[in-house]
């Protein structure tokens, strides 16, 4: 029997040999809007604060559908039934499931593009390869929308104990070195049952659940929200939208095709046309990098200095706080760029401004993690811990920062 050259192994740092599962699968990672994942970092501008996290969301995606693997014949050793094709769409729509993301992952949601999310963009990404692979990626699609009857598949691709997040905080862990996020996923995964049409972690399960909501907690607080890559982030989209600004004002910037174009237009949801999509599916990493090292050199003092800040690391200072900031504070740091650079106010909060971060690590509200005890009861993680940290965690915690020159 002839092997298929399809079916191709890939060797992964975190879970060592990856096979690929089908030739569907196969032709997807191979078509270039799926290999544009190769040139997006995972964690956008957090390589700054942990030099070694400059994965990719390439990366990431095979990671995922890796476990996606393993729950499934998990799953299936506890006589739940899975057919061939649900299978293949579960392996499809978590290998899809964040090929939206833009440039440096969030920064084009936010900045220039109109309000339009990854997700968004990831299903629109789906639907026009499903056109292309003649319909084959319809079951995928509808797991993915949640418009499937059995809800426990679409919980396996999001849900708070889903298989992405089960890949993030592991690869994060090991490639940011931040030993606090290494959750033990194939344990969690081994723990998965299915009762009343949704995912359940059995009893036994519970400190290994206990651990991964902790771990998540940590993460964002020391590695996802840390204030050198909260800073960071914010200047990156002050960057792209002072370059969208100017060339909406009629300057002209060099930049690449596809980055002029979205400089260009104000492009909304529903302005993404199959041609606007390929042409986002063009954008990456190095379009922003090379722009950025051509701006440094403008006549805009704002675009040129904030180029320059991201390209060499001389970041905004950031203060955290547990209250808001006051317009005060605010206004005495913006007269102060003002009168240093001779900037107007608009110019000037472009390196001064304030937000706000928050943390929930659980939520209790909706699409909770539950276990599942001998007796047959499922019961919420959080009531069922014999630690109080579970409900604790799942208070949202919110901090307020402002972002300001540093002195000379």
């Amino acid at each position: 029997m002839k092997s298929n050259p399809k079916l191709k192994i890939v060797n992964d740092p975190i879970y060592g040999f990856i096979t690929i599962p089908s030739p569907l699968v196969f032709d997807l990672i191979e078509h270039p809007y799926f290999q544009r994942l190769r040139r997006i970092t995972q964690m956008g501008m957090s390589y700054l604060v942990y030099p070694g996290a400059q994965h990719t969301r390439f990366h990431h995606a095979l990671g995922a559908m890796f476990l996606m693997r393993r729950a499934v014949l998990v799953l299936r050793t506890k006589e739940i039934e899975i057919s061939l094709a649900e299978e293949e769409a579960l392996y499809v729509a978590i290998l899809l499931h964040d090929i939206g993301h833009g440039p440096f992952s969030h920064a084009m949601e936010h900045s220039i593009v109109d309000s339009v999310s990854h997700e968004e963009i990831s299903l629109l990404f789906m639907n026009e390869l499903n056109r292309q692979f003649d319909g084959k990626l319809d079951l995928a699609i509808t797991i993915f929308k949640n418009e499937y009857p059995r809800k426990f598949l679409h919980q396996l691709i999001s849900s708070q104990l889903d298989m992405d997040r089960l890949d993030y905080l592991r690869r994060d862990s090991f490639y940011t070195g931040v030993s606090e996020g290494n959750v033990n996923s194939q344990r969690l995964i081994t723990m998965l049952n299915v009762k009343d049409d949704a995912l359940v972690v059995e009893e036994k399960g519970i400190y290994s659940v206990e651990k991964f909501i902790i771990a998540r907690r940590l993460m964002y607080w020391q590695v996802y929200l840390h204030k050198t890559s909260l800073v960071a982030e914010q200047l990156l989209l002050h960057v792209l939208k002072r370059a969208k600004e100017l060339v909406q004002q009629g300057y002209e910037l060099p930049a690449s095709r596809a980055l002029s174009f979205f400089l260009k237009e104000n492009i909304k949801l529903e302005d993404f046309t199959n041609e606007v999509l390929d042409t986002f599916s063009q954008l990456d990493d190095y379009d922003i990098i090379s722009a950025m090292k051509s701006w440094r050199h403008s006549e805009d003092f704002v675009l040129s200095e904030l180029s320059d800040m991201l390209l060499y690391r001389k970041l905004l200072r950031i203060k955290l706080k547990n209250k808001p900031i006051s317009e005060a504070k605010v206004a005495e740091k913006l007269n102060a760029v003002m009168e240093q650079h001779n900037l107007s106010q608009h110019e000037a909060s472009y390196f001064v401004f304030q937000g706000s971060i928050s943390n929930q690590a659980y939520s209790m509200d909706k699409d909770t993690i539950n276990l599942i005890r001998k007796n047959g009861k499922v019961v919420d993680v959080a009531k069922a811990s014999d630690q109080l940290n579970i409900e604790a965690l799942s208070k949202r915690v919110v901090k307020y920062y402002i972002c300001y020159p540093k002195r000379d």
